[in-house]
């Protein structure tokens, strides 16, 4: 590791290694024990001084997917921190550029002021490692509070980012970089751009650097729990922010793909084919006429067909907004895609998901032109049903899958299960992916398990749990 990392003994480093993997994890990433032997291993084969070693020993060894690196990183830099303490090693000591004296009162104002514009010469010069000093300091000086309890510290990223303020350097910062050079062109908006990114490069090390300090408070397992967001699979599509559909969409058309060679439908005869009786005859002019070896057609597969029933209500807003991102993929992999949505009412919306439309081009066509809303705009499971059963009775045949997508909660109003039954009974696959977690279908308005009767009810809670579901199919 660098100069100033933590140094550990034999013993007490095969113990950080085991509780590394361990958070690794409880943090959702799928870490095996032979992959944990790997980066046992790569302890051995390594410069330990030399810490981005480890760390990159580390990531070949138990990193698999590109979305889980930001989590390892995290949990990396609790248990293999840069520093440890202040972070002061005898060099700094001795320099004494930035070094701060706890015995004497520290001047917070003239602090600030000195750190602002530390931090704007560094962010001019793009050492990376001088901006990490700046923000260890920063955090030194102007992120620590007392605790609740005696001789405890607190540590705060927002305090040092009000107190430094960076984003307000940018005029500073591209006056310097254009000096000489015509405003508003392209050069002013690659020089923001680089500054952007600086900037928020400064940010990220502060919050490492508060999360290191709190981790040497209060211990690397605990602040993990918070410290660690969840994986993008694991994301609940109820609670699922703007960025994180943004990730959800780049994992559903893989899943799509998936998804639709599982419910690929082949036609079967027998173990083969039709048979195929002018090879057959031909084959039996050899014994005679005698028809000894039959000969059968291949097996000719065909794109499936699929039907999509999804509720948009606001109670699903966020899984409506992916179950749009699954419909644009599927309507790549099926030959047909009809698609219908419903709130109180159902209409179908198939004319919104054309090949190589804009998903949110979509929802705002469909949230102003379809005709979801009947009576009160609160979700009416079965009146829709009814609707969709009446107005297109030949939606569903029997080489189409069907796919329902909603909550199953029907605000105390009736289910019509017949109206659902008959079309489950004129497909050829019925599934309906819930994503409300399984214990909540009892309670309340849900009508999940009365539905669950009728056709198979998935617990659809995220990118995870979508796929367990498309590998549990088996092909037909």
């Amino acid at each position: 590791m660098s100069d100033d990392a933590a140094t550990t003994e034999p013993g007490g480093l095969i113990d950080r290694h085991v509780s590394f993997m361990g958070a690794l994890r409880t943090a959702g990433l799928p870490v095996s024990m032979a992959e944990s032997l790997d980066g046992g291993r790569a302890i051995a084969a390594i410069d330990l001084l030399e810490r981005e070693q480890l760390r990159a020993a580390y990531a070949a060894a138990v990193v698999k997917h590109a979305a889980h690196r930001p989590a390892f990183d995290r949990l990396f830099d609790l248990w293999w921190p840069a520093a440890v303490g202040d972070g002061h090693d005898d060099g700094e000591a001795a320099d004494g550029e930035g070094a701060l004296d706890d015995a004497e009162p520290i001047d917070l104002d003239a602090l600030r002021t000195e750190l602002r514009d530390r931090l704007r010469d560094v962010l001019l010069s793009g050492d990376d490692e001088a901006l990490r000093r700046l923000a260890r300091e920063a955090v030194n000086g102007l992120g620590r509070a007392e605790g609740g309890q005696p001789g405890r510290q607190s540590w705060f990223t927002y305090r040092v980012l009000r107190a430094m303020n960076p984003d307000t350097l940018m005029a500073s910062l591209l006056e310097s970089v254009l000096f000489g050079k015509e405003r508003g062109g392209l050069a002013e908006k690659v020089a923001r751009q680089m500054i952007t990114e600086r900037i928020k490069q400064f940010e990220e090390m502060v919050e490492s650097e508060v999360r290191r300090r709190l981790a040497e408070e209060r211990g690397a397992e605990t602040i993990a729990k918070t410290a660690v967001k969840p994986l993008v699979e694991q994301v609940e599509f109820l609670r699922a922010s703007r960025d994180d559909l943004a990730a959800l969409r780049r994992q559903v058309h893989p899943i799509a793909r998936r998804l639709a060679t599982r419910l690929t439908a082949k036609r079967r005869l027998g173990r083969s084919g039709r048979l195929d009786v002018r090879r057959t005859v031909r084959a039996s002019l050899s014994t005679g006429g005698v028809p000894l070896t039959t000969i059968f057609k291949p097996h000719k597969p065909h794109k499936p067909e699929l039907v999509v029933l999804c509720d948009v209500s606001g109670s699903v807003a966020a899984f409506a907004h992916f179950t749009v991102l699954l419909a644009f993929a599927l309507r790549e992999q099926f030959a047909k895609v009809r698609i219908f949505a419903f709130v109180d009412t159902t209409d179908e919306v198939t004319r919104f998901f054309e090949r190589g439309g804009d998903v949110v081009d979509a929802l705002q066509r469909m949230s102003s032109e379809a005709d979801v809303v009947w009576y009160d705009g609160h979700s009416d499971y079965g009146h829709s049903f009814e609707i969709f059963a009446q107005k297109w009775p030949d939606a569903v045949g029997p080489k189409t899958s069907f796919l329902v997508l909603g909550d199953a909660r029907t605000n105390y109003r009736a289910p019509a299960l017949p109206a659902l039954r008959s079309v489950v009974r004129q497909a050829r696959h019925a599934f309906w992916l819930n994503p409300e977690p399984r214990q909540y279908w009892a309670s309340g308005d849900s009508a999940a398990a009365t539905y669950g009767e009728v056709m198979p009810m998935v617990e659809c809670r995220n990118v995870q749990q979508l796929q367990e579901f498309v590998e549990g199919l088996l092909p037909v």
